[in-house]
């Protein structure tokens, strides 16, 4: 209940709003040290430290470090605080599984449970407007970013598809686990004539998924799905063995590759 004559619950509010903007402020500050590779795989982080250097005080910071921890950047050491994690390859693998599964799960009960023409007119304009990025010529940078960007969308679009907020907390928080993402690995890939032609394969998984869900074709949508995050192991690969394509992927200090023998 609302104290109007004290005025008490809008400093609380007040205050509450402000440290949860310091929270998110330090969360996006430590993340972008640590996948710019200022902060290597392995290193202790301390409160104070990565207060100083982000200007942000130690209790935004505390919740900053458990929510990175909770995502996977960050991993607890017996000694006591915090140090940046390193990931294999099978560890991003099961990742991209991970979120796969979900979004199957997303696209199936999308099927069962119907979806609205409205919905499926918004999925078909995003899905047209990738289809013209990948029918154009000479094809670069920009295209490939507005590429990932739609890409984002539509898989945004279809977590929502099924209408349950529990489905999309946690695809949510699958998807951001390290290198899980649809487009974890395509920003080094724009001159890579492989990874485009890997792009089509996915966009016509795209048709054939939004197809499925619209023919309230449940298992067959799921199984669309589950198989369309394996292209985003692929890119994995392309992207690991080629070091030029490596050193662009945000993050790259942390994945630890493979030696070949």
């Amino acid at each position: 209940m609302k104290d109007y004559a004290s005025g008490a619950v809008s400093e609380k509010g007040s205050k509450a709003k402000s440290g949860g903007a310091q929270t998110t402020a330090a969360e996006l500050g430590l993340r972008e040290l640590i996948l710019s590779g200022e902060l290597t795989p392995g290193a202790r982080l301390s409160e104070p430290s990565v207060a100083e250097r982000l200007g942000i005080s130690r209790t935004p910071i505390r919740a900053a470090m458990a929510r990175l921890e909770d995502e996977g950047l960050l991993e607890v050491i017996p000694s006591g605080g915090y140090a940046v994690k390193a990931f294999t390859e099978s560890e991003i693998r099961d990742s991209i599984e991970v979120r796969g599964t979900l979004e199957g799960l997303a696209a199936r009960m999308a099927a069962e449970r119907g979806v609205s023409a409205a919905d499926l007119d918004a999925m078909r304009d995003c899905l047209t407007e990738i289809d013209r990025i990948l029918t154009g010529r000479d094809k670069g940078v920009a295209d490939l970013s507005s590429y990932i960007e739609l890409n984002r969308r539509f898989h945004q679009m279809l977590h929502y598809l099924p209408g349950s907020s529990v489905l999309e907390r946690q695809i949510a928080r699958a998807t951001n686990l390290p290198f899980a993402s649809p487009n974890g690995f395509l920003q080094a890939q724009a001159d890579d004539e492989e990874a485009w032609l890997s792009l089509i394969v996915a966009q016509d998984q795209h048709w054939m998924v939004l197809a499925a869900i619209e023919n309230r074709e449940g298992a067959r949508a799921e199984a669309i799905m589950r198989e369309h995050a394996r292209i985003a192991f692929r890119n994995m690969q392309s992207v690991l063995r080629n070091q030029d394509m490596f050193s662009q992927i945000p993050g790259a200090r942390l994945i630890r590759r493979r030696i070949p023998r």
